[in-house]
């Protein structure tokens, strides 16, 4: 079981950071900035502002919808709109709070809104590549407060005492970055923002 945090309990999300590996935030954001932030993400898909996700990195980069089938826009992009500044804000606050109990070095948040069309999915793998160890924290927070269980597209988390589902309906979880995980498949359009904090490359 994934321990449940308030925001503004940093030692307890530290706590489980260091106990688990995840920590579950189910009011973070709030139900009015999600309201806001699935708005905006909705806004820039009809825009047409979401790009297919790529996985690699570098030269390896390429398009794999069968491994990876989200599109995506990064929330500090000039296309986004208020509600993503203020979630980044939120997001950077989390990070000082996180860094300042774990000494992780953390010193900078990215994050990206991300919709996986029905069917989609992103096959098992880890935030931190093995070629780059800077992301240290991973956040997902989920953008579909109407999502039955029975809707699929849970985000698969590989803990210690085993794998744990996590419905992907509103709230947030945060994670160790070196934790594997996957998004399986949904019957419907799924709507988040995945974040990291990172350090500076050593």
């Amino acid at each position: 079981m994934i321990p449940h945090a308030a925001v503004e309990d940093a030692d307890a999300i530290c706590d489980a950071l260091r106990d688990r590996g995840a920590c579950r935030l189910p009011a973070f954001p709030d139900a009015a900035a999600t309201q806001a932030l699935r708005e905006d993400l909705v806004r820039l898909r009809d825009a047409g502002a979401l790009a297919p996700a790529a996985v690699g990195r570098g030269t390896g980069r390429d398009l794999r919808a069968e491994i990876r089938g989200d599109a995506t826009l990064w929330l500090d992009d000039p296309r986004a709109g208020a509600a993503a500044a203020a979630y980044l804000a939120s997001l950077d606050a989390l990070r000082i709070a996180i860094n300042r109990r774990l000494f992780l070095g953390a010193d900078e948040v990215e994050a990206h809104y991300a919709e996986y069309p029905a069917g989609a999915r992103y096959a098992r793998h880890r935030d931190r590549f093995r070629d780059d160890d800077a992301r240290v924290v991973s956040c997902v927070t989920y953008l579909n407060p109407e999502w039955r269980d029975t809707d699929g597209g849970a985000l698969r988390l590989a803990l210690e005492g085993g794998d744990i589902d996590i419905v992907p309906r509103t709230g947030s979880i945060v994670f160790l970055s070196e934790l594997e995980h996957e998004v399986l498949p949904a019957t419907r359009e799924r709507r988040s923002i995945a974040a990291w904090m990172r350090r500076r490359p050593r």
